[in-house]
């Protein structure tokens, strides 16, 4: 066999394609079959976890929503209700609503690649997992008065007084959120110009203004515990 002809087998075998249906689509049916049985198993085995009664005379320290609720719960730490209950859930939503309109990129589609599709990969992943972790410290770490403890704590009443909470100067938080959000919008436009270029100016304003405030959100948590502060700006209006 000649070299150009082991050369064409060797590219097809790279280029080789397997049709989601029937491979794909029947492994991820088994899949879901053999999923539901176990849960049907474990709960005929194992009740749920229900509670007694709500007593309005001995009232529930500390009150927690359901577990797909305890992420919202944990934001309101660190923000104002309207934020955390209304901004924060409507900006995710629009986030993922908006995807297939800004991800340009023709590479990974109809498969699972990482590497042809690393930013928008990652930074779903992070988003992702951040939410659970926050689900995590509401489950395990809030006790009392929404306290927190580290999960090898007890939850006692009897727990150090958290320092006061202090809050910047306007002008110094209306800096603050100017230096964050022009840096962060023209240095990956410098660092990453083909990747901006790609994108356009349109779709990248989008991509990094969605991807700014999700990352504002735990820069505004890390500040809280790091550095006891509440907010960055108040105004009449809205406190951030």
């Amino acid at each position: 066999m000649s070299n150009h002809a082991k050369a064409q087998i060797a590219n097809y075998k790279k280029t080789k394609k397997v049709f989601s249906w029937p491979n794909l689509v029947a492994k991820e049916f088994i899949a879901a079959i053999l999923v539901t049985v176990v849960l049907l198993v474990y709960s005929y085995y194992v009740d749920a976890p229900l509670r007694e009664l709500a007593n309005p005379g001995e009232p529930e320290n500390p009150a927690k929503a359901p577990w797909y609720f305890l992420g919202l719960q944990e934001i309101l730490v660190y923000f104002d209700p309207w934020i955390a209950g209304v901004v924060v859930p409507s900006i995710i939503i629009i986030g993922l609503m908006v995807i297939p309109y800004i991800d340009v990129n023709p590479k990974g589609n109809g498969g699972y690649c990482f590497w042809d599709r690393r930013f928008a990969v990652t930074v779903f992943l992070f988003g992702f997992i951040f939410w659970y972790l926050l689900i995590i410290v509401g489950t395990y770490m809030r006790g009392p008065f929404w306290a927190f403890f580290w999960p090898w704590e007890a939850w006692s009443f009897d727990f150090p007084t958290p320092p006061p909470l202090i809050s910047l100067p306007n002008w110094l938080g209306i800096f603050a959120l100017l230096i964050y959000f022009g840096f962060g919008m023209l240095v990956p436009a410098v660092a990453f110009w083909k990747f901006a270029k790609q994108l356009g100016f349109i779709r990248y304003n989008i991509t990094m203004s969605l991807f700014l405030l999700m990352m504002g959100v735990l820069v505004k948590i890390a500040l809280r515990l790091m550095f006891n502060i509440k907010y960055i700006l108040q105004t009449p209006w809205f406190n951030i």
